[in-house]
Parts: structure tokens; sequence; C-alpha cells
């Protein structure tokens, strides 16, 4: 009896356990994000963006346990991280959203009291809540999450949603579902020129009533914190009562913490500045949309400014007019001129020379990339763009002694493109959040009119394939059938199963064809675990020679040809 494929077998599956049992990185790697990466792993020959205007081209990222360990082009890899080839990918730091709504719900309506006063509501029927933690209401497996993560979005910073002070914020990472993924509690006081007011009619119910009442707590609360010191200091004093509403403004009043004012135009601006003009808290104007009106109040202010991502619809901009009255055409043309300002509003803070980050608030996660461009292409300069996306938010927030460049010690959080971020071709190929890798399925484009060999266009793969790959365990193959749908490509892959039994089929993931080069991933399960393969390589007619890479086992030649009568369709 021969027993030499089964101790093959044995080999190999023996080595696999001995490199899942003591490899950190890849045991615990997941395409998923599900689980963190806690060894060492390198990125190389990409081009870095470190931070806006810094670029370095053929570099090396070092990552290790979630964070930078060193970047640049002499990095030294060490012998036993995983190492990625980078070549062709572009890396920025990860985005980070100064405010956000995702995830976040509403809290139950208090109940009415029965001697219920409308000149006189108590502070939680009217919306006055500014002891809540948003946390308490905040489900990080929400579908937004995820939406605002694969466009890139690493950091967030939370706000609660209620009446006109509805609570404080939080700052999380948009990690894995198994951490708690909490950098900071109790970042800012959140504030609105809105109230539920216990009904209407009832105080504060209008933008002037929210103004005065903000007024009166804020006074009351500077009382309340002078005497507990007084009281701390001498014992001649009557014990303050203690409110939970006034104790919430004490950490504004100290300054360690700004009132984010979400402010809907120009007037809401006013009022929010005119208000931190009397108390000097310190301001962050949220959802910004009409700055030029009130750019040296902003500047004289010293407030921080969120700009809106949600741009209005352009329906505005394909009116036709000349069927029009003088009236409407007048409204109609005032309508395009305000759509456009507000599209000019990022370049007119560049301009002014105020830094500013943006807010998803309102907005999708898909119009991302179509907002960006529209900025960009209405005066906002691609440094800004990036720097509002990352350097500035986190200076905004206080974290960039962690987050917003990619530099030794900070957090590994970066978005990986296909191309240069602002490049209309390019994608989201991964994102690393907290060390967690989440990666993403590049749909590629509809095949042009070239030749099977690549030379005028991609090269024609659909069909059947016999492959043969040679590892250290010895040769196998299989069959590759790869399937055009519409615009996208779609496969399936047998191969030896592991255990010996015959043979398994897998997803061709990512299948890309660029000219002669055919990439795509496909997964092996290997006792319960799956183990991810890239195989990448050149298109000749009814050839394909390259390369299959697992992690740590190395690289190995991956060779096919198509079937016969497959290949012309």
């Amino acid at each position: 009896m021969n027993m030499y494929p089964k101790l093959k077998v044995f080999s190999s599956l023996l080595f696999i356990f001995f490199f899942l049992a003591y490899n950190p990185l890849y045991s615990q790697s997941d395409p998923s994000g599900e689980r963190r990466v806690t060894g060492t792993y390198a990125i190389k020959n990409a081009t870095i963006t470190t931070a806006p205007g810094k670029t370095i081209s053929g570099a090396t990222i070092l990552i290790k346990n979630g964070l930078i360990e060193a970047v640049g082009t002499n990095v030294r890899i060490p012998n036993d991280a995983q190492v990625i080839d980078g070549d062709s990918l572009y890396i920025y730091p990860g985005f980070i959203d100064g405010a956000s709504s995702s995830g976040v719900s509403k809290p139950a309506d208090p109940e009415r009291p029965s001697n219920f006063d409308p000149s006189n509501p108590p502070d939680e029927n009217a919306g006055i809540t500014p002891w809540r933690n948003v946390l308490d209401n905040f489900d990080f497996k929400n579908s937004q999450i995820s939406d605002w993560r694969k466009s890139g979005f690493t950091i967030a910073q939370i706000i609660p949603d209620g009446g006109m002070l509805p609570g404080k914020a939080a700052v999380v990472v948009l990690g894995g579902n198994a951490s708690t993924n909490i950098l900071a509690k109790n970042t800012a006081l959140n504030a609105k020129f809105r109230s539920v007011g216990g009904g209407r009619g009832a105080y504060p119910g209008t933008q002037l009533g929210i103004m005065a009442k903000f007024r009166d707590l804020y006074k009351n609360a500077e009382y309340s914190g002078q005497h507990q010191r007084l009281f701390a200091s001498n014992n001649g004093l009557n014990r303050p009562e203690m409110n939970k509403t006034l104790q919430a403004f004490y950490p504004v009043i100290d300054k360690s913490i700004p009132i984010m004012f979400e402010v809907a135009n120009d007037l809401e601006i006013r009022r929010a500045l005119s208000l931190q003009k009397e108390n000097g808290f310190r301001l962050v104007l949220v959802g910004v949309t009409e700055a030029d009106m009130v750019i040296n109040e902003i500047k004289a202010a010293k407030a921080h400014v969120l700009l809106s991502l949600k741009l209005p619809d352009d329906k505005i901009t394909k009116a036709k007019t000349e069927d029009l009255s003088d009236e409407m055409k007048a409204r109609t043309n005032r309508a395009q001129e305000a759509y456009d300002n507000i599209l000019k509003q990022a370049g007119i803070l560049e301009k002014a020379e105020i830094p500013f980050g943006f807010t998803s608030m309102g907005g999708k996660s898909s119009d991302l990339t179509k907002s960006l461009k529209l900025m960009v292409d209405n005066g906002l300069s691609e440094n800004a763009a990036l720097a509002a996306l990352t350097t500035n938010p986190a200076n905004i927030l206080g974290i960039s002694k962690f987050a917003g460049t990619l530099e030794k010690g900070k957090l590994a959080n970066m978005v990986i493109f296909t191309e240069p971020m602002f490049i209309e071709e390019t994608h989201i190929k991964h994102v690393v959040a907290d060390g967690f890798i989440f990666d993403y399925e590049i749909k590629t484009k509809k095949a042009g009119n070239g030749n099977d060999n690549g030379e005028n266009g991609p090269a024609k793969i659909e069909g059947e394939w016999e492959y043969t790959a040679d590892t250290a365990g010895g040769s196998s193959g299989g069959l590759m059938t790869i399937k055009k749908e519409e615009d996208f490509y779609s496969g399936s892959i047998t191969y030896t199963n592991p255990s010996g039994s015959g043979t398994a089929t897998s997803e061709m993931k990512n299948i890309s064809i660029s000219g002669k080069t055919l990439t795509f991933l496909y997964d092996v399960e290997v006792g319960g675990m799956s183990l991810e393969v890239t195989v990448k390589g050149e298109v000749d007619n009814d050839q394909f020679s390259g390369n299959m890479s697992m992690a740590d086992f190395g690289s190995y030649p991956f060779n096919a040809t198509k079937k016969p009568n497959q290949s012309k369709r």
C-alpha cells in the first residue's frame, strides 16, 4: 500500500497546524474584521500619505498590535512579520467624523407629570438632559457604522439625540464588534436651537426662548460651582443643593470640554456665537452650510467648524427656465445661486484659514466621494479636503496624540485605496481600524473591446481553466470557472481538500483584470479555519502564469490553461 499521498497530506496539515498555533498574526487575522490582528505585519512598497501634503513613494508601514511601529522607505521588517505587497496601493490616515448620529437612538420621551406647568416644565420634559451619556443609547452593531467605515471612517464622535441640551458626546473607534470601541466619554456637551418643550406652547418653545433658558442655566451653573468650591473651603457656608443639570455644565465652564452647537443657517451661527461671546465657553459649530456671511465672527470667537457632508440635491441645477414667468425665473436663479454657494463653503473656509472638519449627520455614506469632488471642483484643495477628514477633526476632538496621521506610536487606522483618493477611478480596498482589517470587494468594470492578449483592453478571462499549483507539499490542481455577469466577474475554484477527502470548492473573490494582469482571492478551509489565498499573474491568450500566496507560507507557482472551445464567445 502506497502511504506517500497520505503522508504528504499529513505533513501539510502538520505544517499548517504549527503555523496557526504559533504565528500570532495569522492565528487572529480575519477578513471580516471580527478578530483583531495582534502580531506584526508590514505593508511594503506602497504610496503612503502620512499627513496632508506629506506623501512617501515606495514606502513601508510596520504595524504591531494595532499601533504603528514605523513608516518610511528604510523600515527594517522583522523576520516574524507578515509582509503584504503594497505595490499599486495608496495608504492614507483613517478618516475621522467630527459629529455622527450613526447608531444613536433617541431616548424615550418622559411622562408628563400630573401637575405639568407649560411655563416651567421639568428639565427632562423640556429637552434639557445635559447629564445623559450618548453611549446609553448607542448601538455599535447598527448598519450605519459599517456603512461609514466602508467609506473610510475609522473614528467618530457620536452625539446624542434629543431636545435643546440632549446630553454629552463620546468618541469611538469603528473597530470590531468584540471590543467596546470607546476612546473617550463625555467629550462635549451637545446643544441645539430646538426644544421638545413638553408640548405645543410650552417653554422654551422658540429659539429666543432657548437662548434665554441657556443663559439662565449657564449662569446658575457658574453660581452653583462657586458655591460648591466655597463650601469645600469654608465650613461657615450652608450646604449647596446638588442639581444634575447644573453640574453637567461644570466641565464646560472650566473649559475641559466644548459645547457643540448644531446650526442650520447663518442666523443660528450668529446666535451660537453670541452665547459664546457672553459666556466664554469653547464652541464647535456643527452642520455648518453658510459660513461665508460670518467668517470674521467665527475667526474672532476662535470657534471650531464641522462642515456638513450633506449637500443639497442638484435637481435645481437642471431646472429649465425658458417657459417660466419672470418671477419663477428669478426664484429658480436664486435657488441655483444658493446651491452653488453651499458647494463653495469649504473653499471659503480654507481661504479664510479656518481649519474645519466634517460631520456626517444627515448625510449618506454613499455620497462621500461625490460630495468631496463637488467641494474640490468649487475651490477646496485636495490637501485641505484630506485635512478636514483627518488632522483637523483630530485637533478639534483632542485626539491628535494618537490619531489623524500615520506616525510611530499612533493607532494603525488607515484607508487603503487602489489609486490616489481623489482620482475618479479609485476604490477603497481595505480599511484598518483599531487593528481590525476590513476587506472590501472591488467590482471590476466591464471589459473593453480589446483582444484576448490584453493589448487593446482587458484580456478575455471568462471560461473554464485547469490549473496546477506547486507548493512545498507537492503539486495539486483543480478547475477555475469564471463568468462575466453584466459589468462584473464571478467565479469558483476547486482544490484538493486538505483533510484528504476529495475536492472542495471556494468562491473566487475580488476578481480583477487590468490589461493582462489577473488577480483574485479565495478561501481554503482547514481544520475549521479559513485561510485566504491570493493569486496574481499574467494572461497570455489561453495561458495563465502567476503565483499564489497565503500569509507566511510564501509564494508558489500557479499556472492555468483555458479548456478547449472556451477561448472565444
